[in-house]
């Protein structure tokens, strides 16, 4: 029998994991990226638990793991470094059977491309979608440059600024955060102690906060979060510099990780997201990841939801009837990750205040908040088990 065919728009970390899952429950597909080249900047990921028992799922669980590094003290701090809380990760991954792991988002795309090359799926750059043309029984993928491909299915994992997403339901505006991030990767001879096994902390000050992770082999991922007005994404050539006066005076690691960056790789983008959609797909087409709910990375969640939207698509599309698999995935997804969606909003409210007394106040409170109300606070987001 022939196998089912699927396009995936998108070879990012949601679009390469929705071919794997796919590629093994039989299908056979094709990913196509309007990059010329597939790469992934230099940044780091977070992996919670309930990412990492996704990845298991889809074969890649224990790569990830040996190039990664697990989570094994997580503390917040105050601008100046002293100790708010240690999150309890020791715990978590006793609970869950499994350490949150950080790792750069380079080696993560290279493990999943691997895979999915492994399984003779096709990888096309420098193709720029341009719309699906659908019939009941088939949906035509078109790009630029002529390119035609008829399938059973065609999954837009395209990102937040989808383009599948756009032809489906039209444009949406971005909806601005109140904060810019800066991001950057660097080694450092002297990690903090309580990150040299992995793990590390975020710094909170007024309007601005720090985020610094192990990768492990003194390489330090990095995220400077910055009350600013949209649009005031600086240039390349200044970021550095603006970093530096901005965090003049904080917690020493802050100031060694910006003074070890090499400055053309700072990374800086407005932090965004969009209204939820009412439906994520119209027919054969349908949406995944960031293309569907784009959410603010507060929870450390994007990566996750992406992961575990391919493995329950993947599941789903088991039913002959592609258009009522749709709605089956839409219907279990949705309410998940709108949930993250909201929560990831007004955690970044609370870590990005700028009043002195409320930052005050919710440093008391967490200060105050024992490891196990922790545990259950986060439980429905990390303790997830996908199936």
């Amino acid at each position: 029998m022939d196998k089912r065919r699927a396009i995936v728009i998108g070879a990012g970390i949601g679009g390469l994991c929705s071919a794997l899952a796919l590629q093994q429950r039989g299908w056979q597909v094709a990913v196509y990226d309007k990059a010329a080249a597939l790469r992934e900047a230099g940044a780091g990921i977070v992996l919670a638990a309930n990412a990492m028992k996704a990845l298991d799922l889809l074969g890649v669980g224990s790569e990830v793991r040996e190039a990664g590094a697990p989570v094994m003290q997580a503390d917040i701090r105050t601008w100046d470094g002293k100790l708010i809380t240690s999150l309890p990760a020791a715990k978590q991954a006793e609970k869950y059977g499994t350490h949150s792991y950080v790792i750069h988002r380079a080696e993560l795309q290279s493990i999943l491309l691997r895979a999915v090359m492994a399984e003779l799926t096709e990888i096309h750059t420098g193709k720029q979608w341009i719309r699906g043309e659908q019939t009941d029984d088939a949906v035509t993928a078109v790009f630029a440059d002529g390119t035609q491909e008829q399938v059973e299915l065609v999954i837009g994992a395209d990102g937040i600024h989808s383009e599948v997403r756009e032809q489906l339901f039209g444009a949406s505006p971005l909806r601005y955060s109140g904060y810019t991030a800066l991001r950057g990767v660097c080694t450092l001879p002297d990690v903090p102690i309580g990150a040299e096994a992995g793990g590390g902390f975020e710094a909170l000050g007024q309007g601005r906060r720090f985020g610094f992770s192990s990768l492990g082999n003194g390489r330090v991922f990095w995220f400077a979060a910055i009350n600013a007005p949209q649009g005031t994404v600086l240039p390349t050539v200044e970021r550095k510099s603006a970093l530096l006066a901005l965090f003049r005076g904080w917690y020493k690691p802050v100031v060694d990780a910006i003074e070890s960056t090499e400055p053309a790789t700072i990374l800086a983008h407005d932090i965004v997201d969009r209204a939820p959609l009412a439906r994520w797909s119209t027919g054969r087409m349908t949406l995944l990841g960031d293309a569907a709910h784009p959410m603010l990375p507060n929870l450390g969640q994007g990566g996750a939801q992406a992961i575990e939207d391919a493995v329950v698509l993947a599941r789903c599309l088991q039913q002959t009837d592609v258009s009522a698999a749709l709605q089956t995935y839409e219907k279990e997804r949705m309410a998940r990750a709108y949930r993250i969606v909201r929560l990831s909003r007004s955690m970044g409210r609370m870590v990005q205040l700028e009043h002195a007394l409320l930052i005050r106040f919710r440093n008391a409170v967490m200060a105050t908040t024992p490891g196990p109300a922790y545990v259950k606070r986060f439980d429905p987001i990390v303790g997830y088990v996908v199936r």
